[in-house]
């Protein structure tokens, strides 16, 4: 059974001193143009243990120390899946430089070449034999978090619950292959990918 904790503002120092190898993260907002229109509305993160903090951010300051101190800490490995929307948000909002990353949408796309999908409930389904219910994605996260109904909640909760699992998976088919050289240059380039997008360059500049 998951265990979902709702928090506004913050994480607690003692939440944040609990958390130790990874923890998987991931976001919702108001919409997906940001920084020039939409704005960061929670925050999800999981962790080893199964455990589920969805925070609602103080939009008046996006003030959150200890949850940076989470994301900033280099020991401390951040699971999560398209990070060039989560990341770009978390650090625009929270003005922080997260550190230490596993993509699993790169991941799926370097090895997971027999599928064209790889979407989060694709890799649900293959690798947790969970069918993942994503009606709840259109919702209005910037209500108050305690008014949230419970399937709002699940379908955040779901969103980093099962990256563990997934990470795990993809790890394992990077080395089969020979790709995690690969893989791990793609990381290295996602902070130039979200600088360009982040200053208008939404379009691939390597297209023709």
């Amino acid at each position: 059974m998951v265990k979902i904790h709702r928090l506004k503002g913050d994480i607690t120092s003692e939440i944040a001193k609990s958390f130790k190898g990874s923890v998987a993260i991931d976001t919702e907002a108001t919409g997906l143009q940001i920084p020039e229109r939409d704005k960061l509305s929670l925050i999800q993160i999981c962790a080893e243990n199964g455990d589920v903090y969805i925070i609602q951010p103080d939009r008046k300051n996006y003030k959150a120390p200890n949850l940076v101190s989470v994301l900033e800490n280099e020991k401390i490995l951040k699971i999560g899946h398209f990070l060039r929307f989560d990341k770009s948000a978390l650090e625009y909002f929270l003005k922080c430089k997260i550190k230490n990353v596993f993509d699993t949408k790169i991941a799926s796309k370097c090895v997971r070449t027999y599928t064209d999908q790889h979407g989060l409930k694709n890799l649900v389904f293959e690798f947790c034999n969970k069918n993942l219910d994503k009606r709840q994605g259109s919702s209005d996260w910037n209500k108050d978090i305690n008014e949230m109904t419970d399937k709002q909640l699940d379908y955040a909760a779901n969103d980093v619950i099962y990256l563990h699992k997934i990470k795990s998976e993809l790890e394992k088919m990077l080395v089969r292959e020979k790709r995690m050289d690969l893989y791990k240059r793609c990381i290295n380039f996602l902070d130039t990918r979200i600088e360009l997008d982040q200053t208008g360059f939404k379009f691939d500049v390597f297209e023709h």
